[in-house]
């Protein structure tokens, strides 16, 4: 029976019937299922700007289909807009806040199926968190990444722009050609083009079955990006038919390929954190030890930017998330018989799709000749993250580092002190007080990154935080910390000067005091005034768990 049935049959229900007719219900679309459309259209950002016209195209098809759409709006916030500011602090919450959002319309309107549509970062594990909780038959339609900027014959993205600052402030390059890197970064609609978070969710969506296949890497001013959005409205009713939802397809087995498929495309730092999220919400157990046990086996293949060469149009036009994932299958590290939301299983899927990636091309690789033989995010461990912390190494030519720590309490004061050439080659900066409930809010820390790499030192000097990075993060760098240094957490120990050893291949993060020195500290620390108290962050802070925890709010 259809979730609606409560709002729009019987006579007892004719107030809930009038309501409906205002909006365009005639006597036969009673009978019909309730679709929700959550729209993240905004102008605030290009991630999202061309999400409208593939709501408007995926309710078409839904009323074509045999059923009621209803649109409704969520917010979205652009982390690229906000980095480096206070406002980047809003980003993580902005996940919380989607998800809360489309699960209270949905429920509220005892809506039988939604189709969630989103472009930056957040609105990819936001709606899949909804639709965890929910779970009621759900698709996802992804608004496209962006296409490539030019310049002098190399494309760029919007982290050619972070790292153009650091390069200004280091003297490479001269303000007009800083202002030209600005001017052509983006060109256009669509989320950041390289395999960052946006991108890098996407992915994960579509090899968990929630998203049709092809669907993650296509640009979102192309064609195929709205035949793609049209489609998926119709599996959607299908779905609802077939009562095929998401906690059918969220299994064990799913979450482990998302993983493989992460760590095969070298993507983002946060798809730790959403992953470990989505696996909470849905019941699923799922830790840090397990990304680091499929890194282990799982090569990355694909030569992506922000550490490689190409964006995510070129991995689309090699074949896309499916010639990955078929190669991933042959090679005994996919499970095939994962379903999907057009109910079949991934083996069928991917069956047509060839078991060797194309010839004419270098963005994916076979997996006998692989960019790196082992994934590229690590979780190292020790007596500065006990519950885990998160480092990318792909691009990292010296993964081993012991220096001086350099301390900042903030983000703004740590970038300040690199574009005034405070950091030199062996230095470890360790950036505190950034994390979920410290920050609050966990910022990316691309901006100090970008800065380091700019001025040539992203191979000479190890950062770690308790907040976050971006998806076009790159170097030696380590985030989420975990405990944070808001709770008491080692982090919140080092003072200025103490040695620290980054050693990503014995997987180790350590403050390297003796332990009475660090029973010491410990003894004397005291936890600092919130620095929030009221408003969405106070809330956000007193509620979120451990980033070892996904950083979720609605923990029992």
């Amino acid at each position: 029976m259809l979730r609606s049935s409560a709002i729009t049959k019987g006579i007892q229900r004719s107030p809930n019937r009038a309501m409906l007719r205002a909006v365009g219900f005639q006597d036969d679309d009673f009978n019909k299922p309730i679709i929700g459309i959550a729209n993240g259209y905004s102008t605030i950002t290009p991630c999202n700007l061309g999400l409208n016209d593939l709501a408007q195209r995926a309710e078409q098809a839904a009323r074509e289909a045999g059923a009621m759409p209803q649109m409704f709006g969520t917010i979205t916030v652009s982390d690229g807009i906000s980095m480096g500011t206070e406002g980047m602090k809003y980003s993580l919450v902005s996940r919380e806040v989607i998800a809360d959002a489309i699960e209270t319309a949905c429920n509220a309107q005892s809506m039988d199926g939604v189709i969630a549509i989103g472009g930056c970062d957040k609105n990819m594990p936001g709606a899949i968190l909804s639709m965890a909780r929910m779970n009621i038959p759900s698709v996802f339609i992804y608004g496209g990444t962006i296409k490539p900027g030019r310049l002098n014959n190399c494309d760029l993205t919007v982290v050619s722009a972070f790292e153009a600052v650091g390069q200004f402030a280091n003297g490479k390059i001269d303000l007009k050609e800083l202002e030209a890197v600005e001017k052509n970064a983006c060109p256009g609609a669509g989320s950041c083009g390289g395999m960052f978070t946006a991108n890098t969710m996407s992915a994960v969506i579509e090899t968990m079955g929630l998203s049709l296949p092809y669907s993650s890497t296509m640009a979102a001013e192309d064609k195929e990006k709205e035949e793609s959005a049209a489609k998926s409205a119709t599996v959607l009713v299908e779905a609802i038919k077939s009562n095929i939802r998401p906690l059918d397809l969220l299994t064990r087995e799913a979450f482990e390929n998302a993983i493989s498929v992460v760590m095969a495309i070298g993507g983002s730092t946060n798809a730790v954190l959403h992953l470990l999220a989505i696996a909470r919400t849905s019941n699923i157990e799922l830790s840090v030890d397990d990304f680091e046990r499929i890194r282990q086996r799982v090569p990355v293949i694909c030569d992506l930017k922000p550490s490689g060469r190409f964006v995510t149009v070129d991995l689309h036009n090699a074949g896309g998330i499916p010639q990955v994932m078929k190669l991933l299958l042959e090679g005994g590290l996919l499970n095939g018989d994962c379903k999907t939301i057009e109910g079949k299983t991934i083996k069928e899927i991917l069956k047509e799709v060839p078991t060797s990636p194309p010839a004419n091309q270098d963005v994916i690789r076979p997996l006998s000749n692989p960019l790196y033989k082992k994934g590229h995010l690590a979780i190292l461990k020790g007596n500065l993250a006990n519950e885990g912390s998160v480092a990318k190494i792909s691009g990292v030519r010296n993964p081993v580092l012991t220096g001086p720590a350099k301390v900042f309490e903030s983000e703004e004061s740590c970038l300040k002190a690199i574009l005034n050439n405070k950091i030199k080659a062996g230095d470890v900066v360790v950036i505190r007080y950034e994390g979920p409930i410290g920050g609050p809010g966990m910022r990316e820390m691309l901006a100090p990154t970008s800065a380091i790499v700019g001025q040539g030192l992203g191979d000479k000097v190890a950062l770690i935080t308790d907040g976050r990075f971006s998806g076009g993060t790159y170097g030696l760098v380590v985030g989420h910390v975990a405990p944070e240094a808001a709770v008491g957490g080692t982090i919140a120990l080092v003072n200025e000067g103490d040695s620290i050893t980054v050693d990503a291949d014995q997987r180790l993060i350590q403050l390297n005091i003796p332990e009475e020195e660090l029973l010491l500290r410990r003894s004397k620390w005291t936890p600092p005034k919130p620095r929030y108290s009221t408003g969405i962050l106070g809330k956000y802070a007193r509620l979120v768990s451990s980033s070892s925890n996904g950083a979720v709010t609605d923990q029992p």
